[in-house]
């Protein structure tokens, strides 16, 4: 299999850390003493992207490692990356604000739609190509 995917995978993980950072960052800035969630917009922002990266990560990382074995390592890097882009926009965007979101989420989940669906449409003609249908 390709180097491709891991790459991918790591570059995610990556992702999902600076999220994890982002929400310290903006804890120690807005003085959020822990175990507190609440008290400022732009901490909750950085909460909410961070929550929903790790949210989509747990779908994410089994359906584009199922579209790699099952489909191609190199699409499924295609695709995965343009994810960890789509990613990276929604978290640049709701650090803006809010609504500015939509571009980045939209970019992720057609990705994620395209890495379930096609693992599935893989895994159906696995199965039919060893005749277990």
């Amino acid at each position: 299999m390709s180097v491709l995917p891991s790459l991918i995978t790591v570059l995610a993980l990556i992702l999902y850390f600076v999220t994890i950072v982002n929400v310290g960052r903006a804890r120690a800035k807005y003085q959020i003493q822990p175990p507190q969630m609440t008290g400022n917009p732009n901490f909750e922002c950085a909460v909410r992207v961070q929550q929903n990266t790790l949210e989509q990560l747990i779908i994410f990382l089994p359906a584009f490692w199922l579209f790699c074995l099952y489909v191609s390592p190199l699409w499924g890097a295609g695709v995965g990356a343009l994810w960890v882009v789509g990613r990276a926009l929604y978290a640049w965007g709701y650090y803006q604000a809010p609504e500015k979101r939509a571009p980045g989420f939209a970019i992720g989940s057609l990705s994620m739609m395209i890495l379930v669906l096609g693992s599935l449409v893989g895994i159906i003609l696995k199965l039919l190509d060893s005749g277990l249908f």
